[in-house]
């Protein structure tokens, strides 16, 4: 039987767990619109006999919503609800949650994706049952202790049955950490499907720039939201300045999480010079992305997705766990002047870096990920 076969919907209860079993099949375990996206193709392989977890880790209801009308529709999704506010206390809440719900079927195949707490609350939860577990994105690392996720996805990694690693780098990453081989799947990564799905026709992003007066090539995307530039007022107030004294106009999808750090510290003047928006449905924002002269973000999966749109961007972060892009389509900066020395090094020539980067492969595959990974799963795990 394959192992997407005879996974039915049971009924729930208010926390999304079932008053019965059923027998095999996947459970997705996610909690942050990075993971919703890059997941979203495999929740589409696997349709109706998938089931999706989501915590609720990162709800805000102008990115969740948006998001959540974009994904394919299934009789199991079970939201939990995860709100604690601590990360012990948010990985505490959300294992017991996630645990609730696997207790609802008969030895599925969990599936968990990247480094946040909700992935490693799946990863433990599933551990705890002895469920065979999955990890998508698996091997990357930035060697930053500092980082939350270098943590999650080091441990995540090494209680997985099945490591889906993107690169053969993040392949060398996990055998040097002793994961043995056989555990292991070079696949590439979704986001390169997910992104092809959702990107907008070459009209349709003339459309989007047109309605907040913009012009391809004439304009900088930026993103901020990790903690490690967002909650330090000095390093946000710093990097807002580099942003307002680009020479070109810096539209700013301005993240919850950054919005309520900008107000807290007192550092809305240093938005005035930017084009602020709310959230983007993925959609929009891949539009935007793909028009842009340069994209400056601390965003680990705009890494990923410049080497689909073929799009230059220069990191604000202290490390990276993304190195593939380094000297092809990004360079790691830290908060301060080089933003600005970077950023105009991609904006001496535009359409010549336009034109050069069209040519470079990302290395994170030809958008079959989805395909390996499934084709790992059955291979290693038949139902019967």
């Amino acid at each position: 039987m394959s192992i997407a076969a005879d996974l039915r919907a049971p009924k729930t209860d208010h926390r999304g767990a079932s008053r019965s079993q059923t027998a095999g099949g996947v459970v997705l375990v996610c909690g942050t619109r990075p993971e919703l996206i890059k997941l979203s193709p495999l929740m589409r392989h696997f349709g109706e006999n998938g089931a999706i977890v989501y915590t609720g880790q990162h709800y805000d209801d102008s990115l969740y919503s948006r998001i959540r009308a974009d994904l394919p529709p299934s009789k199991q999704f079970h939201e939990l609800g995860v709100t604690s506010a601590g990360r012990g206390a948010q990985l505490g809440e959300a294992i017991s949650a996630i645990d609730e719900v696997l207790n609802a079927y008969s030895h599925p195949v969990v599936l968990v994706q990247g480094d946040t707490t909700s992935a490693l609350a799946g990863a433990l939860a599933a551990n705890a049952r002895t469920l065979p577990l999955v990890h998508i994105e698996a091997g990357l690392r930035s060697h930053d202790r500092a980082m939350p996720e270098e943590h999650n996805r080091v441990l995540i990694d090494h209680v997985a049955d099945l490591c889906c690693a993107p690169t053969d780098l993040n392949r060398l990453n996990l055998l040097a950490e002793n994961i043995p081989s056989e555990r292991i799947a070079v696949t590439g990564n979704t986001v390169v499907e997910a992104l092809r799905a959702a990107l907008p026709s070459a009209g349709d992003r003339a459309d989007v720039l047109a309605a907040r007066g913009l012009h391809r090539d004439e304009y900088v995307l930026a993103t901020i939201h990790r903690p490690e530039n967002v909650d330090d007022p000095e390093r946000l107030a710093e990097i807002l300045r580099e942003f307002g004294e680009l020479p070109l106009p810096v539209v700013f999808p301005l993240h919850p999480r950054t919005g309520k750090s900008v107000e807290r510290f007192g550092l809305t003047r240093l938005l005035k010079p930017l084009l602020v928006l709310e959230p983007q449905a993925y959609p929009a924002f891949l539009a935007l992305a793909a028009e842009a002269a340069v994209i400056v973000s601390d965003s680990g999966g705009i890494q990923e997705e410049v080497s689909v749109l073929k799009r230059p961007v220069v990191v604000v972060r202290r490390s990276t766990e993304r190195p593939e892009i380094s000297g092809l389509f990004g360079v790691l900066v830290p908060p301060g002047p080089l933003i600005g020395v970077e950023t105009a090094v991609w904006l001496n020539d535009v359409a010549g870096h336009r034109e050069r980067l069209s040519r470079l492969p990302s290395p994170y595959g030809d958008g079959s990920a989805c395909r390996r990974i499934a084709d790992a799963i059955e291979a290693r795990f038949p139902l019967v």
